[in-house]
């Protein structure tokens, strides 16, 4: 099913405003796509353009309020919001600010604190000269952090956000099942890139806004080069990696190929991959932390190869391509029932590397995995 019901937003918002009471916060200004998504459902493509800014209050009880560009006012009216506050937009002199400052002083009593999210891959969509003057009309409120509030309630999907997830990588293994039709020796990556694409949307996808990969022998120097008109040739070793998007929500996770037969070093590299991959999967219950797993697949690539420099061995995934947490050696965040992950571990091949993805959910029982499992043995074209 396409979108959510309102309950669902209802839910969200009462979690919300249950943090926001623990930590003394009279309201949450919010002013990025998956933020102001997550709490209402407006679901668009205009957030292309850095022209207009965009805000949600949510406030300490009651629905949230959207002080938007009166050009989204038809589509936000759509969603479960009630309360839309317009201006015509772009207003180089005034641009939402002084109806977002006094649509705060209308929902947040004197002396209050307002929280907006300021950790780990957070930021303020509006200029900081904006930003100053908003604070300045605020009178004796003021703005600090949320306590990681967006952070916590995103991090746990519920069933209904899992299913989108889950039907994203559905849409993606189709798409990669159907690699061998778009790409063999002599065929350049760039095209492989384009036709794979066209592939996502003729399974079902949205749209594709994120594709990385690599093909060279033995393996590849780098995941995010833009691709390039080179020929595939015989002992290439074919990587693509989508995010593709099924009603707002993310898959991510990728697939490798040989062109022609692969060498013994990289089959067995690929089938190293699959173990720490595994492994990290077998321990992935509630109560451990996202540094166990990533423990859990260095220590099988480390027997095998050195760093790969990846930073990482995989993070959460929802309405963005990556969340939190990381998983890093210093990222203790408890794994909960309901967080999306990706494993995404990486191995040294000579001088190239080989990495291998997939994304799993955590259960009350044993994890489980929504992108359809790739098999230890790499496959051929």
């Amino acid at each position: 099913m396409r979108g959510f019901d309102d309950s669902e937003f209802q839910s969200r918002t009462e979690r919300a405003q249950s943090l926001m009471d623990k930590a003394g916060l009279a309201a949450l200004l919010l002013t990025t796509e998956p933020e102001l998504r997550y709490f209402t459902g407006y679901l668009t493509r205009f957030w292309e353009s850095p022209t207009r800014p965009w805000f949600l209050i949510v406030p300490a009880s009651g629905k949230p309020v959207a002080v938007i560009p009166s050009i989204g006012a038809a589509l936000m009216g759509q969603t479960w919001i009630e309360d839309i506050r317009t201006w015509s937009a772009p207003d180089l002199a005034d641009d939402g600010v002084s109806l977002l400052a006094e649509t705060l002083r209308d929902v947040c009593p004197d002396g209050t604190l307002i929280g907006v999210p300021d950790g780990h891959e957070t930021h303020v969509r509006m200029p900081l000269a904006d930003l100053k003057r908003v604070q300045d009309g605020l009178g004796n409120r003021r703005l600090g952090s949320d306590n990681g509030i967006l952070r916590a309630l995103r991090m746990i999907k519920s069933p209904a956000e899992i299913e989108k997830i889950e039907t994203a990588c559905a849409i993606a293994g189709r798409a990669f099942h159907r690699v061998s039709e778009i790409a063999n020796e002599g065929v350049t990556l760039d095209e492989v890139f384009r036709r794979f694409q066209m592939l996502c949307l003729e399974e079902g996808a949205d749209w594709v806004p994120y594709l990385a990969g690599g093909a060279e022998r033995g393996g590849y120097t780098d995941v995010i080069s833009p691709a390039r008109p080179i020929p595939l040739r015989s002992g290439d070793v074919l990587m693509l990696d989508t995010g593709l998007v099924w009603d707002g929500y993310f898959c991510d996770f990728d697939r490798n190929w040989s062109i022609g037969a692969a060498s013994s070093n990289v089959r067995d590299a690929h089938a190293v991959l699959i173990e720490a991959s595994d492994a990290a999967f077998n321990i992935a219950h509630p109560g451990a932390t996202a540094a166990d797993l990533f423990h859990a697949m260095n220590q099988v690539l480390s027997r095998h190869s050195g760093d790969t420099g990846a930073g990482r061995l995989g993070h959460g995934v929802g309405m963005s391509l990556t969340e939190w947490p990381s998983l890093i050696p210093s990222d203790h965040t408890v794994l909960e029932p309901g967080m999306v992950l990706t494993l995404e571990p990486g191995i040294a091949v000579a001088d190239k590397i080989l990495v291998h993805e997939e994304n799993i959910v955590i259960t009350n029982d044993a994890p489980r995995f929504i992108s359809p499992k790739a098999p230890a043995e790499l496959p051929e074209i």
